[in-house]
């Protein structure tokens, strides 16, 4: 009776194909595929629901799901390019109580302009405003803008006197 001696790489060893499910550390990241130790995979990753079994089906629907994802990004980032566009040309009024110099009671916040574009049908929060710090003069500024990690404008905001205090003098 002779004896065969069967070869096994090191690759194939124990090692199953797995498609994450959701991002693990130094692992990989939601969509990967990545090849584990079968232990891992049957112990930890596939009941934890951190992954599923390789398959072509699989791979196929995570690569429909992938361009779906990109089509979605390339969207909104147009929108938010258009967004950065009109709200450069547009420019806020914010009225507010002032001494006869000019300098403010108050102070004007990136809250304050916010609420200004959003009454102009501006969706911009105040954490897209990057101010040095507060406006504290009436005047016209230039205040920056970043409405995505790759996407800045400008938007002019003029400080005015509060209409009480033009009619009083």
């Amino acid at each position: 009776m002779a004896t065969s001696t069967r070869i096994r790489s090191k690759e194939h060893r124990g090692g199953v194909e797995l498609l994450l499910a959701e991002n693990v550390p130094a692992l990989g990241e939601q969509g990967e595929i990545v090849r584990v130790k079968r232990g891992y995979a049957r112990n930890y990753l596939i009941p934890h629901g951190l992954a599923t079994v390789a398959t072509e089906a699989n791979k196929r629907m995570v690569e429909l799901h992938r361009q779906r994802q990109d089509e979605l990004a390339a969207k909104k980032i147009g929108l938010i390019k258009k967004l950065a566009d009109e709200v450069s040309k547009y420019s806020v009024t914010i009225e507010a109580n002032a001494t006869d110099e000019g300098h403010l009671y108050g102070s004007v916040l990136a809250a304050d302009i916010s609420k200004s574009l959003k009454a102009a049908n501006f969706p911009v929060e105040p954490e897209h405003i990057k101010l040095d710090g507060p406006l504290k003069e009436l005047g016209m500024y230039t205040v920056k803008l970043q409405l995505h990690p790759t996407i800045d404008s400008d938007v002019k905001v003029w400080v005015v006197p509060a209409a009480s205090m033009v009619s009083g003098s």
